[in-house]
């Protein structure tokens, strides 16, 4: 009787050792394909803010859409960039500064106001710098450029595109002007930096820094007489409307940069940041098309909405603002001749 127990106990035991065996076996197949599984579908989704003070429809506007669409395909569906135009957000340097702060949040800065941080950064938005958009987008291939974005992370931001087309600034008022002297006395609008406060006070004109989607009230209220922009921002806010008089003075070639908080950025996985970067700069490619037809497009509806267009000297423009170059001391010196050095190069 005691034999058979200790055999059936036996038994008991070698077919539970059975049991288990082929229990584990199936649970580690579903294991391996649940792992494997969750790593393709269940990624945690990293949603980023991109804020800018442009109007939807607008050639940064499309081209942060594309952005948008670009990043999530290529993360697959992991990125999601949440779109606020219209300075949603607030203004571009309160934006920043929630940028700096490690907010989750990627703003459109331009370069002459990143100059509050490196003060060098604010020449690539200096008047009549450079012939062409092209021309400053070669500048952000060299190593001067890469030396500024090194001192802007000391600053705590991180460029992670900088080379958007904005395009080419010209002058919009309700009076006619083709010379410096005739802004004599016009408050013009401008952006809220110093490169652009002092490009108009050069020229004669009282710079008017007004957020960009207060102009066409500032406009209608006769607070401002003008303002300057690329033409497709100009329509964006309607300035046509009530300014009749368009001066194509390019006082401007205008790129921009969009910018995040290092330590926000130091907080995504690597392959998240090169995707980030990679497919910022396809969109900005994608963005310089659509300025061009745009700017292309817009002037001539200018003209059907009956605004004068003004073919005028520049020479006048560019002696006004020599002077600006020499009004920032904090600049490196000898930073312009540098600049054109490396343009040199670039033939």
């Amino acid at each position: 009787m005691e034999m058979k127990k200790s055999l059936l106990a036996v038994l008991m035991v070698f077919l539970l050792m059975i049991a288990n065996a082929c229990s584990s076996g199936t649970t580690s197949g579903k294991s391996s394909s649940s792992s494997s599984s969750d790593g393709d579908t269940k990624k945690e989704k990293i949603e980023i803010n991109v804020a800018y003070g442009n109007q939807p429809g607008e050639p940064i506007d499309q081209q942060a859409n594309k952005w948008k669409e670009l990043a999530a395909e290529a993360s697959d569906g992991q990125i999601v960039l949440n779109l606020y135009p219209s300075s949603q957000l607030g203004a571009e340097k309160d934006v920043v500064e929630q940028a700096k702060m490690g907010n989750n949040v990627i703003v459109m800065a331009g370069y002459d106001f990143l100059m509050d941080y490196v003060p060098d950064a604010g020449i690539l938005t200096a008047p009549y710098l450079t012939e062409n958009l092209d021309d400053l987008v070669y500048l952000t291939t060299t190593d001067w450029f890469a030396g500024l974005t090194d001192k802007l992370r000391e600053q705590d931001i991180e460029i992670v595109n900088g080379n958007t087309a904005y395009g080419v600034r010209h002058l919009m008022t309700n009076e006619k002007v083709t010379t410096p002297e005739e802004l004599a006395g016009l408050k013009i609008r401008v952006p809220n930096n110093q490169m652009s406060i002092k490009t108009f006070e050069a020229l004669g004109a009282t710079a008017t820094p007004t957020p960009l989607g207060d102009l066409y009230t500032s406009l209608q209220q006769g607070l401002i007489d003008g303002a300057e922009n690329p033409l497709p921002v100009l329509q964006g806010v309607k300035a046509q409307e009530i300014s009749k008089h368009l001066s194509l003075t390019g006082h401007q070639k205008f790129i921009t940069s969009w910018i995040a908080g290092t330590g926000f950025i130091e907080s995504l996985p690597a392959d998240v940041v090169e995707i980030l970067k990679e497919t910022g700069n396809e969109a900005a490619e994608y963005g310089r098309t659509v300025l061009e037809e745009q700017t292309d497009n817009v002037l001539e509806e200018f003209k059907n909405e009956g605004v004068e267009v003004h073919e005028i000297d520049i020479a006048p423009f560019k002696a006004k603002v020599g002077s600006v170059y020499e009004a920032f001391p904090d600049w490196t010196p000898g930073l312009y001749e540098e600049i054109q050095k490396l343009l040199e190069n670039k033939q």
